[in-house]
């Protein structure tokens, strides 16, 4: 991987100066940073749970933000914008950015999805890699890390009444689960013993059990009007090789168990997830608190011997507390302590003298049995410390959704396996490699990134803007070049009265990027140098035998109003001389096959002469004694339809049936030089990178389409 990188790691004492847009995420976390919220977190130069953590000094990253994908596919322009916010978060506030694989799912992961993702992001120009105590450290993790303790949580929640095996089928637990407008029923498996739910679990992890015999679910309540916390599964079973542990484990996390522990387990601070996450964020949490006794071993010390000190502290200070515990009422959950805790908060609804009278009851079940209120005291410590726990939060942004593009991975999959297209890098895909291929350049997408910003609200992105931010990149990067796709001859028929000889060539020349183009404190680069003869190539369009009304261009001698012929018209070829179009040839079908002219001369441009014929219009030609053939690839959006797959349409119906055409074209003599991946502009055409594949094999040269020079889908 020899992308440019930039460096995120943050080890960098303070945020980077350049201003930025503000937005919600920039907000909560400059309060973060203002309130001190992460400020006691302590970093051992590794991941691990907070006696390991302990051992290490004060976390050097003001933040730590991650980018967890997992590697069961190929990365697409949502996923562009979620590492810019990531990285781009840490980079500006002097943090951290994890680049973290989720690879809890061994059926469907793959090392060529790893590379893919890895490549992306370095792409993109962003590292993982950074320094400690003047040392590389890198911050590459993997959900597979940290199987041992999940495991290990998992346990834990089953020796405290927390989670339970299930052994109804799949189809059973589906229906118990109810709906929106029905609570859910309990499973007949929910009420055994801690013991017989860490013997079931057990026996799941030796490999006793087909896969689907089982699942290890997390006892909340059935009854809650969010869904995602009625009894979700956290493990089950997979006899399944993974591309990393191989057969080391049988059992495995589900996403939504393991990720918030990923986090704690990195000392993420800000955990940034897209909107359908939303409704995960109480399971997430859930699991942080329920698991702090292990999680945060030296936080959860130190919560016991505030309770003890706030007691001591006599019957207001103890009243006060328990009053403010009692507001945080909707952190209690289903064990029997929290329900004898619940108890006496409805109690003091209606009696507010109930809570002196309560209070040794009060302070007895905190301190008697405290891991079953960790969820509770996560927030009533807030008075104490913030974030008493040290647990991450997750905060959520809307995705991106552009139009003309389908994101989901079975369609984009469905494309590619269909051979709807090439591949998962065919330059109309959506993927990050495929947006490579096409031109798209790092910056520009960061760009994109940047302008759209980021919101709580679901809103479509035009296309168009996407686009607009490669041009505005490239107008400053990419030389220029004169290309002829739609090919005609024309012939300049006094050129060997004029110069000779009907072989004589002349040099011309032209800026490789227009002195408007260059930007400040850039260099600019050698002229490109290419030569006219009797012979060039012009573009069909650039001649009509009969011009319609207001044509510029080529067109040949024709009658005036007065009945008197009139001349041809008068154009430039650019960079060169002014020609007058004499006629043209046509074969037997009536196509035009060549285009004559004569060459005006002493016009030459740059020449004290060029101004003394007034011509109408420059065109763009190539010469045939020195123009290169090359296949030019136009490629335009793989969809008509600006929303292809929304309201239950068949996406497949708006594929558009223009979206390649491959022509033979003639390019100047300077794009024969073009490296893989170069970007050029070729002139009126666009902009145009020489493919990543397919460019210089066996000496073919192979150009893309990027973008025109404006949107050619305006209404």
């Amino acid at each position: 991987m020899n992308a440019k990188t930039v460096q995120t790691s943050s080890m960098a004492a303070n945020p980077t100066d350049a201003p930025r847009p503000s937005n919600f995420l920039r907000q909560i976390i400059e309060h973060d940073l203002a309130r001190g919220t992460d400020t006691a977190r302590r970093w051992v130069g590794h991941p691990g749970e907070g006696s390991v953590q302990a051992a290490g000094g004060p976390d050097p990253a003001r933040i730590r933000t991650r980018f967890p994908p997992e590697p069961n596919g190929y990365l697409h322009v949502g996923h562009a914008k979620s590492i810019c916010l990531n990285f781009g978060l840490a980079r500006d506030y002097g943090g951290v950015c994890h680049m973290r694989f989720d690879d809890t799912n061994p059926e469907k992961e793959d090392e060529e999805y790893v590379r893919s993702i890895l490549d992306a992001v370095q792409w993109l120009g962003f590292s993982w890699e950074g320094t400690l105590g003047g040392k590389p450290v890198s911050h590459l993790y993997h959900a597979s890390d940290y199987f041992d303790f999940m495991y290990r949580a998992a346990e834990y929640l089953v020796e405290t009444g927390h989670a339970y095996v299930d052994e109804q089928t799949p189809e059973q637990m589906r229906a118990a689960r109810g709906d929106f407008n029905t609570p859910g029923t309990e499973s007949p498996y929910r009420h055994r013993s801690p013991a017989e739910n860490l013997a079931r679990l057990r026996e799941m992890r030796a490999g006793l059990h087909p896969d689907g015999a089982m699942v290890l679910r997390a006892k909340i309540d059935m009854a809650h009007p969010n869904i995602n916390l009625r009894d979700p599964a956290i493990y089950r079973i997979r006899h399944a090789t993974h591309h990393r542990t191989g057969d080391a484990w049988c059992v495995y996390p589900m996403y939504s168990f393991a990720h918030p522990i990923e986090d704690a387990l990195e000392n993420i601070t800000h955990s940034i997830c897209t909107l359908e996450f939303e409704d995960q964020r109480p399971f997430y949490e859930w699991t942080l608190e329920r698991i702090v006794p292990i999680l945060r071993a030296p936080q959860f010390e130190a919560a016991r011997a505030w309770i003890e000190k706030i007691e001591a502290q006599g019957l207001e200070a103890g009243k006060e507390f328990a009053l403010h515990c009692h507001n945080h009422a909707d952190r209690l959950w289903a064990s029997e302590a929290e329900g004898r805790m619940r108890a006496l908060f409805a109690r003091w609804e209606h009696d507010r003298e109930a809570v002196l009278r309560d209070l040794p009851e009060f302070f007895a079940l905190l301190k008697t049995q405290p891991e079953q209120f960790t969820p509770l005291l996560a927030h009533a410590l807030d008075i104490e410390r913030p974030n008493p726990f040290l647990l991450p939060r997750q905060h959520e942004f809307a995705r991106l959704n552009l139009t003309y593009v389908v994101t989901s991975k079975r369609k984009l999959a469905q494309l590619v396996n269909e051979a709807r297209v090439s591949g998962w890098d065919d330059p109309r895909m959506p993927t990050i490699v495929g947006l490579r291929r096409r031109g798209y350049t790092p910056e520009a997408i960061q760009l994109f990134a940047e302008r759209i910003g980021v919101s709580k609200s679901d809103s479509w992105i035009d296309y168009a803007t996407l686009e607009a931010c490669l041009r505005e990149d490239l107008e400053h990067k990419a030389h220029r070049g004169m290309a002829v796709l739609d090919p005609v001859k024309l012939v300049l028929t006094n050129w060997a009265e004029v110069f000779g000889s009907d072989d004589y060539l002349e040099d011309c020349t032209q800026p490789a990027l227009p002195h408007a183009a260059i930007a400040e404190g850039q260099t600019p680069p050698p002229e490109r140098v290419f030569k006219i003869g009797r012979e060039v190539w012009i573009e069909r369009e650039d001649f009509e035998a009969v011009p319609p009304k207001g044509y510029k261009r080529l067109y040949p001698p024709r009658p005036g109003a007065d009945g008197q012929m009139q001349p041809g018209n008068v154009v430039r070829l650019k960079g060169g001389y002014v020609i007058e179009c004499t006629g043209c040839v046509k074969d037997a079908t009536g196509q035009v096959t060549e285009v004559h002219a004569k060459v005006i001369p002493g016009t030459k441009s740059g020449t004290p002469g060029a101004d003394s014929v007034k011509a109408k219009a420059a065109i763009t030609w190539v010469g045939v004694a020195d123009g290169v053939r090359a296949e030019v690839r136009l490629y335009d959006r793989l969809f008509t339809d600006p929303h292809p797959d929304a309201g239950g349409k068949n996406f497949l119906d708006a594929l558009n049936p223009d979206s390649l055409k491959v022509v033979t074209a003639y390019v100047e003599p300077s794009l024969a030089a073009a490296k893989p991946d170069e970007k050029f502009q070729f002139e009126r055409h666009g902009y145009f990178v020489a493919d990543r594949a397919d460019h210089g094999v066996d000496g073919k040269l192979v150009f893309n389409r990027v973008t025109g020079l404006k949107d050619s889908w305006a209404k």
